[in-house]
């Protein structure tokens, strides 16, 4: 099968040198641009020393872009949807890592955002890049958006229960998310420098985060609300996410509305051991592969569900899960690219 060419817009961040180390492996995709405006000229391994030795791709600007197959874009949010009819000129395919068209109606966001969309009339031609939720949409698809990280393990925490219609409408669902520093990308700021963010358990959107805009839209559901709270760690995302049922319901009911949502899923791993270090979801056992891990408790005496789930928010919170979306819209295997085990211990 010849390969697809495909070049990545903003390819010196974090989530691009993700990308790069997937489709360099990735057995259907040829890698033929890579841009950076800040590095142009330099060789790909200078920003990104792990994949020295795998490419010999250096950075170009993105004036200097030629059109190519499929055109991944990884720039800051805000900066793809002014520029989406120059970037869609140059490739049939789009998948857009930043947040610029994961929302389906202009007024989220000019609430989230706090600015109106330049381009409404493109955000009905993306899908959601979550195939666990959107499968059947992203077949066939030419626009892919990506996902938030933390919008990713609260919805895939959560949604076996909407899923299944087990949560009481009239009481809220509560989402406290543990994010790690690389969420923040880079570029740095005052509070991802190393000597704050060192040793920090740092509430930082107890309200009002702009996931949550995601979460409600994938799930149908207004009342989930969430909480971050920055932690000690480089890779990561752990959703806690707590609802109260319509009826309580038993351990054993729970296990199986879950293996009915995720049972073939090739990502989920449904974790929740009676033994061992690691009995519930813990970034740490997923860093580095595309596993979501999601795990559940009960709690007798509220009837309270404790829904979790633990991702790489670099992989499965972005690029991981883009290029799972890219093989679904482009009828390749889905685990392409992606077999990845995770690494351990982190």
């Amino acid at each position: 099968m010849e390969r697809v060419r495909v070049s990545i817009v903003g390819a010196s961040g974090y989530v691009g040198g993700e990308l790069l180390r997937l489709l360099l492996r990735h057995p259907y995709v040829e890698i033929a641009q890579v841009t950076s405006e800040s590095h142009a000229g330099e060789p790909v391994h200078r920003v990104h020393p792990h994949l020295r030795k795998a490419t010999g791709l250096t950075f170009c600007r993105m004036a200097d872009l030629k059109p190519c197959d499929i055109l991944f874009i990884a720039l800051p949010h805000g900066q793809v949807a002014p520029r989406i009819e120059a970037f869609a000129a140059l490739a049939p395919v789009l998948v857009d890592l930043s947040a610029d068209f994961r929302l389906r109606r202009p007024e989220d966001y000019a609430r989230w955002y706090g600015h109106p969309h330049p381009h409404p009339e493109w955000l009905s031609r993306f899908v959601y890049g979550l195939p666990e939720r959107y499968r059947a949409e992203l077949r066939g698809a030419r626009a892919i958006s990506g996902v938030g990280c933390n919008a990713t393990a609260a919805i895939l925490a959560l949604w076996p229960l909407v899923r299944a219609d087990l949560l009481d409408p009239e009481r809220p669902v509560i989402v406290d998310i543990q994010a790690a520093s690389s969420e923040a990308g880079r570029e740095p700021n005052p509070g991802s420098h190393h000597p704050e963010r060192h040793g920090a358990i740092r509430p930082y959107a107890p309200v009002q985060h702009r996931h949550t805009a995601e979460v409600r839209q994938a799930l149908g559901r207004e009342g989930v609300v969430l909480s971050l709270t920055a932690v000690d760690a480089v890779r990561g995302v752990l959703a806690i996410a707590h609802a109260w049922p319509r009826d309580r319901i038993a351990e054993p009911e729970l296990w199986r509305i879950y293996r009915a949502a995720y049972g073939e899923e090739p990502f989920i791993r449904l974790v929740k051991d009676r033994q061992g270090v690691h009995r519930l979801p813990d970034p740490k056992a997923v860093v580095g592969s595309n596993f979501a891990d999601v795990g559940f408790a009960v709690e007798e005496e509220t009837g309270r569900i404790v829904a979790l789930c633990a991702l790489d928010n670099l992989m499965k919170g972005a690029a991981g899960s883009a290029v799972q979306s890219l093989n679904v819209a482009m009828g390749w295997p889905e685990t392409a690219g992606l077999d990845l085990i995770p690494v351990y211990p982190a």
